[in-house]
């Protein structure tokens, strides 16, 4: 396993993380999610990122009891901001939803502290000082270590450490979002507003729900189970242009002894403004084919390649 800075703080993370938005349902109770952080620690991952709205709760209740021989091993992430219950404050960036969150999710994830707390979405009705300045009293009583921004777009993340900054309080060490090889919007102002601001960069949904594994073939019905079978995020990604994409990363990756899904990790890896891949898990299968991509380094030459692959070129190869 390798590991990079988590943007320009001090704390370091595994470059494949473990998502753990499925923890807690009914195909992923407790004793799946033990053999899974298990596997985990013993790959060398690190980096745990969940949300206080993930199964109602139940992802974090699950990590708690997970990591209760291990919690020191392991960089925890979870958020804040989404509907955890039917109040008007149950919700939001405030001051005053957020140091009930953070107490719940203390609650649940057994600890006294956790390393990372994002804010889960943009909250255009509280003012940003108040949000900030509720997250950097929680630092500095010890609760949170670092803080991050999920969903936020580039001028919202450069405002806020502004902010933050002029008025000394802690800043966005990171910011998570969306990004994989079918999904580019970020490469338009966030990479290189990271990259400038030393901001790391958490993409999720790296497989784009399983279509960049390959999986799914061209006139073919998803497999029985996947979710392919219902999931409209999935559905999406299943045209003629993008079958042929992933027909030929997968052609590419087999000429090197490798997979299209370890191709789409290392691909996001070559980014440097990256510090961790989240990639989800249901399976111990899965963690173990996630993790083989962290010792995969795409040179300057095979990234050009997949890039070409992406935008319908010859590839070279």
């Amino acid at each position: 396993m390798q590991y990079r800075q988590l943007g320009k703080s001090g704390v370091r993370v595994s470059v494949i993380g473990l998502g753990a938005n499925r923890f807690g349902y009914e195909r992923m109770p407790q004793v799946e999610v033990n053999r899974v952080i298990d596997a985990a620690f013993d790959l060398g991952i690190n980096f745990l990122d969940s949300a206080d709205s993930y199964q109602n709760g139940r992802s974090e209740e699950t990590i708690g009891v997970a990591l209760a021989d291990k919690r020191n091993h392991f960089v925890v992430a979870t958020k804040y901001f989404n509907q955890t219950g039917p109040g008007p404050n149950d919700w939001g960036a405030s001051r005053y939803h957020l140091y009930d969150a953070v107490e719940a999710s203390l609650r649940r994830l057994r600890t006294d502290h956790i390393d990372l707390l994002y804010v889960h979405n943009f909250d255009e009705t509280t003012p940003p000082g108040e949000m900030l300045r509720g997250l950097d009293d929680l630092v500095r009583a010890g609760k949170v270590r670092y803080i991050g921004a999920s969903n936020f777009l580039a001028w919202q993340i450069g405002c806020a450490n502004l902010m933050a900054d002029f008025h000394g309080w802690s800043p966005f060490v990171a910011v998570q979002a969306q990004y994989h090889m079918l999904e580019r919007k970020l490469e338009g102002e966030m990479l290189s507003y990271c990259r400038n601001q030393g901001v790391g960069i958490i993409p999720y949904f790296p497989l784009a729900g399983g279509f960049l594994t390959g999986k799914y073939k061209r006139d073919q019905p998803a497999p029985t189970g996947s979710r392919g079978e219902s999931s409209q995020y999935v559905q999406k990604y299943m045209t003629s242009e993008n079958y042929s994409i992933i027909e030929r990363l997968s052609e590419w990756a087999e000429h090197r002894g490798r997979t299209p899904g370890e191709v789409a990790h290392a691909w996001l890896l070559a980014h440097s403004e990256v510090s961790s891949v989240i990639s989800g898990a249901t399976r111990l299968e899965q963690v173990q084919e996630n993790a083989k991509a962290a010792d995969w380094n795409l040179t300057p030459d095979e990234t050009a390649e997949v890039n070409r692959i992406l935008e319908g070129q010859p590839s070279g190869s």
